[in-house]
């Protein structure tokens, strides 16, 4: 059984506000910053302000602004990679947006990279068109991380660090029906220990905490993406759809067979500058895969490379290599990719770089709209912890930070215009069988499960042992409570989440493969939610 709510000391402060925003990425400072002008914003992080996954960021944001290029092909593009799952009007209404978005964070005072007068674009996987704008070469969102931090911070937004948002406070109105009032906290030091437990009230809580890389063993996301807030909502009811679509990123540095934790990602803009994929036998891993060849959307370039993984050319079954040689400016244009190939004693201007998949972006989360409205008043939902039908069964790289900066404004724009009542709700109480938390060793064991059994390529046998293994698992745990406890029981609960989904998608469609289906099926074509009840993932299934 999983918790249904995490146990908790009796809090011992209080405090008000109009707006919680939990997670400071882009999504969520954009959401404080739109909101801030007429009301009082808090934003609760987990660690610093500037620590979320916006900051490692290298590609850029997707925006029609070259006039060769049209709304159309970006909408077409990012309906294509989606694979027949995307809601195509938030498709459109964030394609529209996104040169706004641009404009607006310039005016903010994001320095974007220039040619001559005019922005510089680059081109990346699944694109028609150069439309990544960028900044530093690649460092876009260090730089669209920098500007929304300088600007929350100047616009007098309230700040609380690491502080780990645990669960929400759900109330209901006469009718039954369920509104959240605010949120538990708990305030930890820099090892994880809690310092003290507190209670928001808000109206409206906006969870934007990004998505849940660590719940895999290899990753290109940092150590704090635990996927809490995607765990928090579904204890609070909340629907989750699409969780089976795991995004891995096709070239990511591989630094040996045991190298784990958050790994050196190499963005997709190199192959758009040009650089070519090669198995260790020499041969050229997407000649022939795809139209688009090296540059085709991200699930079909992994699947591609784990597959010739598989088959070991050359007796090489771990990686592959990016031949980035050709690309005579590499330092200057890609100074952080650099470093990293660097530091792993590989000079990408002499050498081939070795790669491999490894878990990136979450396609599914929170069944959210573009204003963030969920199916629980007073919480939304932005950024990647959302899903709102624009990425589909697979994300058009770049278009996600272009939909963090677009859907924080809408829904911070909106709860400035109107906030939710609360004044009409009364607490829930749960049962006290379904309270308690997790051991923290449950996590190294959740992550290593889902990097052997829910990878690129899906068995129906590993799966299904790998749901056997995540319930085991799934007991009251007896350590102090922590900030390790709290991620362990939320990883897992997200793990059982995510396999159980994967299990019933019995196709391969966009970033979901599995060995006993080489391609979509058209039934498939429909959403898969998922909601925690009683302790236990319910899966349903519709159009």
């Amino acid at each position: 059984m999983l918790p249904q709510r995490i146990a908790l000391p009796h809090p011992s402060w209080t405090r008000e506000v109009d707006v919680v925003v939990l997670g400071s990425g882009a999504a969520g400072l954009s959401a404080a910053l739109a909101a801030r002008p007429v009301r009082d914003v808090l934003i609760v992080t987990k660690d610093t302000l500037d620590a979320g996954s916006t900051a490692w960021a290298q590609g850029g944001l997707a925006a029609v602004l070259d006039p060769r290029d049209s709304i159309e092909e970006h909408v077409q593009d990012t309906l294509t990679a989606g694979a027949g799952l995307c809601d195509e009007a938030n498709v459109r209404m964030l394609v529209t947006e996104a040169p706004t978005a641009i404009r607006y964070l310039q005016r903010l005072g994001a320095a974007f990279d220039r040619s001559e007068n005019e922005l510089a674009l680059t081109r990346e996987g699944g694109h028609s068109q150069r439309r990544i704008v960028h900044a530093g070469g690649d460092r876009s969102g260090a730089e669209v991380q920098r500007t929304l931090d300088e600007s929350v911070r100047a616009a007098g937004v309230d700040v609380l660090e690491r502080a780990v948002a645990v669960d929400l406070v759900i109330g209901v109105d006469a009718g039954g029906n369920s509104a959240v009032m605010g949120v538990d906290v708990v305030v930890c030091d820099e090892r994880g220990a809690i310092l003290s437990v507190g209670r928001i009230f808000a109206p409206a809580v906006i969870v934007a905490t990004g998505g849940f890389g660590q719940v895999f063993a290899s990753t290109s996301n940092p150590p704090a993406v635990t996927g809490d807030g995607l765990a928090m909502a579904l204890r609070a009811g909340a629907i989750a759809r699409d969780l089976e679509f795991v995004q891995f990123h096709p070239t990511v540095l591989w630094a040996g067979s045991e190298a784990k934790g958050q790994l050196a990602l190499i963005s997709e803009a190199v192959r758009g500058e040009g650089a070519l994929l090669y198995d260790a036998a020499g041969q050229r891993v997407m000649e022939d895969m795809h139209p688009l060849e090296d540059l085709a959307p991200r699930d079909v370039v992994a699947a591609a490379i784990s597959s010739r993984m598989t088959s070991s050319p050359n007796g090489v079954g771990t990686h592959v290599y990016l031949d980035a040689r050709m690309i005579s400016n590499f330092a200057e244009r890609f100074p952080a990719i650099f470093e990293s190939c660097m530091n792993h004693g590989i000079d990408p201007r002499t050498e081939m770089i070795p790669v491999a998949p490894a878990a990136h972006y979450v396609c599914g989360g929170v069944d959210a709209d573009l204003d963030g409205r969920t199916n629980i008043n007073g919480l939304f939902a932005v950024g990647e912890v959302a899903c709102t039908g624009v990425h589909g069964a697979n994300r058009l790289a770049s278009n996600s930070l272009t939909e963090g900066v677009v859907a924080g404004t809408r829904v911070g724009r909106t709860l400035a215009w109107d906030l939710p009542r609360t004044d009409h709700l009364s607490p829930v109480s749960f049962p006290q069988g379904y309270v308690f938390g997790i051991d923290s060793d449950a996590r190294t064991a959740t992550r290593a499960t889902m990097s052997r059994d829910l990878g690129v390529m899906r068995d129906p046998a590993r799966m299904k042992s790998a749901i056997t293994e995540l319930e085991s698992l799934a007991s009251p745990g007896t350590e102090p409570l922590s900030r390790q406890t709290i991620e362990a029981a939320n990883l897992l609960t997200i793990a059982t989440a995510v396999s159980k989904a994967a299990m019933e998608r019995t196709e391969s469609r966009g970033c979901h493969r599995r060995t006993d289906y080489a391609g979509p099926i058209a039934a498939w074509e429909r959403h898969i939610d998922v909601r925690l009840h009683d302790g236990a993932i319910r899966i349903d299934d519709h159009a």
